[in-house]
């Protein structure tokens, strides 16, 4: 198998030792609670701001083992309801205690169809791990670099976990859409005995998860891997194929049993100030997608180019800003910064990826909001024009409101802007149906049961919720599987079957 990971850290993977331990049922709880929790090893900062090797190296055997240990085993564990696809975090983190790693893919893969990528870019520290027993005096168990750790060494040992061979259903599913929420439906209703094929839009499969996450945080092949495992369960994936284009939603409902709709929320939003049409301005799809999926990082080696400017601006807070900056300081930005309207306290962002970012030099510009992109006379961006803010009473989200300081005007010099403030739904499947409901911000508006207003559509993840995280889209398609699923049993049975 090739390296996921460059050559300078790729002999600290973990170890491919499967020999039973046992060592959970010689240790006591009161031994339980002295174990501090383990770190997991990270590639050097100075080193990795100037490449796209993954910054997170995984645990080593050992570190597993001891961190395994940590968890209590509670009754009733407040970590599972505590993640989104319902993970029964306990159980799979006991198998790995007792050295049966087999056991604890075999457990996590039932529960979880991508482990290997929630266990990289999950924010388990606000999910499971907030739930976490341990949590309450001291550090939660690990519970993310633990799923890594077992999603890893089953891809390295896949001959050891035989998947289920259901008996079909008779039913077929297309699925719209080869981001989290797809794939995670797709390998649920495939475990159900249902026949599914995804269409996606773009030529490679995976949605957000190649086009919107870095190299350094989800390497590609991790996705790949995960995307081929799916294949060879039984699930079928078209690609260049354009819902609304290439098929009609119309055309689908005739040759399928059910659809799901899980083609995300992929237009950009933007801040409507003077200049934003500049060049060197780059909404952050834009700029992820043309770095991540047409790998516009190793230019001129890949046709695809960026602009990667010397002093860098990125306005927003959350985990797609983070990429976006981290991104540009990869690219060679001696200054590579975060705009931001709000404190650090307020951000979004997961708090790992803030610490990555300032490990690697990015500066922060925290209560700025930008009014106005400077450039010359050739419209070439050369600076962003911002106001300093303070903090009023919260808003709708509970955080509190940036409130502008007037007389407080000040440019930050820059060659390159990347405006990541969110994305919202592209309404080109949507425009094509009429019949298919929208809410008012133009998401698919569902029922109880991810039910659109077309009978046997479904629809979930960010094209349903709005721009959100890889697990809650995971956890839309979890939950749409079991309640297609439920549909196929109220109808009359399949003759084909």
């Amino acid at each position: 198998m090739k390296s996921r990971a460059g050559s300078a850290w790729k002999n600290r993977r973990p170890s491919d030792t499967t020999r039973p331990r046992n060592v959970s049922a010689k240790i006591t709880t009161k031994e339980r609670l002295k174990i501090d929790r383990q770190t997991m090893p990270e590639h050097d900062a100075t080193a990795r701001a100037g490449e796209f090797g993954e910054v997170n190296l995984g645990f080593t055997e050992e570190l597993a083992m001891l961190e395994a240990q940590r968890c209590l085993q509670c009754k009733e564990a407040k970590c599972v309801a505590g993640c989104p696809v319902m993970v029964n975090v306990p159980r799979f983190i006991q198998f790995i205690a007792d050295g049966d790693l087999a056991g604890a893919a075999r457990s996590l893969l039932g529960d979880n169809s991508l482990p290997a990528i929630t266990g990289r870019v999950c924010p388990q520290e606000t999910q499971c791990e907030i739930e976490c027993i341990r949590g309450l005096k001291g550090l939660p168990v690990a519970i993310g670099h633990l799923e890594r750790y077992v999603a890893d060494w089953a891809y390295r040992h896949a001959n050891q976990i035989v998947p289920p061979s259901p008996s079909p259903s008779g039913r077929k599913v297309a699925i719209i859409g080869s981001g989290p929420a797809g794939l995670t439906a797709a390998g649920e209703l495939v475990k159900l005995g249902h026949e599914v094929t995804i269409y996606e839009a773009l030529h490679k499969p995976g949605g957000v998860l190649v086009y919107g996450i870095p190299e350094f945080r989800l390497p590609k092949n991790i996705v790949h891997e995960e995307v081929e495992r799916l294949r060879q369960i039984g699930v079928k994936i078209e690609c260049n194929v354009v819902i609304g284009q290439t098929y009609t939603l119309k055309e689908l409902r005739e040759r399928f049993d059910a659809i799901f709709i899980a083609n995300g929320a992929g237009l950009p939003m933007f801040m409507n100030v003077p200049g934003e049409n500049f060049k060197g301005v780059y909404s952050a799809n834009e700029y992820l997608t043309r770095v991540n999926l047409m790998t516009a990082y190793k230019f001129p080696s890949a046709d695809t180019p960026i602009l990667a400017g010397k002093r860098v601006a990125v306005v927003g807070g959350g985990n797609v800003a983070m990429d976006a900056v981290r991104t540009a300081r990869r690219l060679g930005a001696g200054s590579a910064m975060i705009v931001y309207r709000r404190t650090k306290t307020e951000m979004p962002a997961r708090a790992e990826e803030i610490h990555h970012a300032e490990q690697e030099g990015i500066h922060f510009e925290f209560l700025v909001a930008p009014v106005e992109i400077i450039g010359n006379d050739r419209r070439w961006v050369t600076g962003l024009k911002c106001l300093r803010m303070q903090l009023g009473e919260p808003d709708a989200s509970g955080r509190r409101s940036p409130v502008p300081i007037p007389g407080s005007e000040f440019v930050v010099e820059c060659d390159v802007v990347v405006v990541a403030i969110g994305s919202r739904a592209n309404p080109l499947l949507t425009s094509t149906c009429p019949d298919l409901k929208l809410n008012r911000n133009g998401n698919i508006a569902v029922d109880a049961n991810g039910m659109t207003s077309l009978p046997g559509v479904f629809a979930g993840g960010d094209i349903v919720r709005g721009a959100a995280t890889v697990i809650l889209a995971m956890g839309d398609g979890k939950r749409t599987a079991q309640t297609i699923d439920r549909y196929f049993k109220q109808l009359q049975p399949n003759p084909q079957s």
